[in-house]
């Protein structure tokens, strides 16, 4: 793969650091009471993470969604825009 796309890096810290928060949520709250709640939680961390990866605050996004003001662009326009920069 890295012959292939040389930005792509030679291990895998970033997605080790991606998940290392849900983890120790987890461990400290002893997990989630039900399947929602513990899909709700990964959602959050992940769109959380996504957030910060893009360099967008993760409250301000959401208060955008919640309130229906649109002044954000969706995550996913925001990924292929960074993608198209990098």
């Amino acid at each position: 793969m890295v012959l292939d796309h040389p930005e792509v890096p030679l291990h895998n810290n970033g997605s080790e650091g991606d998940i290392r928060e849900w983890a120790q949520k987890r461990k400290i709250s002893a997990g989630t009471r039900s399947d929602l709640g513990r899909r709700c939680r990964d959602t959050f961390i992940s769109l959380k993470k996504t957030c910060r990866k893009l360099g967008v605050s993760f409250w301000r996004y959401l208060q955008d969604r919640i309130c229906g003001g649109h002044r954000i662009l969706p995550l996913p326009d925001l990924i292929r825009q960074a993608a198209q920069e990098s």
